[in-house]
């Protein structure tokens, strides 16, 4: 099984002239997200350290090791920015990573197969999820199903599962 990892934040564009860059982080704490090092790239491919971050109107900007200006800045937008899973802290109860949801097993309160957790969205209401429907083939055979108490009032980590009651389709 690859390694699971979480990603802490996105760069969003480049700040300035000197090679700062915008960035949106995707942890409790926004600051927090320079305590974890080395940060790397989607594909492993680059590896980052924040070496001064600060906060501004909307996002934080960050100085990244190896950047030094601005062209090397813009490159970096839409690199999103991850660490291995076993370097963030556990979760408190009723809290999960979204890179442990993926790939769970999705039933019904009476325990019939709808199908897997694709992927989480958070389009700016709340997380939602995505399943992947049981023997669906085509990539369009997904529900959405927001990612609450009401229609997810069970998920255990431990057995690759969660409880959904999905919303009514017409």
């Amino acid at each position: 099984m690859p390694e699971k990892r979480i990603c802490v934040a996105e760069i969003t564009g480049a700040h300035g002239l000197g090679g700062e860059v915008k960035l949106k982080s995707f942890t409790a704490d926004p600051l927090a997200v320079k305590n974890y090092a080395p940060l790397e790239s989607e594909d492993g491919d680059r590896r980052f350290v924040i070496e001064k971050l600060h906060p501004a109107k909307g996002h934080l900007i960050a100085r990244l090791s190896g950047v030094e200006d601005r062209a090397g800045a813009e490159q970096l937008a839409r690199v999103k920015l991850f660490v291995a899973r076993e370097l963030m802290p556990a979760p408190a109860a009723d809290e999960f990573y979204h890179a442990d949801l993926v790939g769970l097993c999705a039933v019904t309160a009476t325990g019939e197969e709808l199908g897997t957790v694709k992927a989480v969205h958070d389009f700016g209401a709340g997380a939602i999820l995505e399943l992947q429907r049981k023997g669906a083939e085509a990539s369009n055979a997904t529900i959405m199903v927001p990612f609450t108490e009401v229609f997810v009032p069970h998920v255990d980590i431990a057995a690759g599962r969660i409880v959904v009651a999905p919303p009514a389709q017409d």
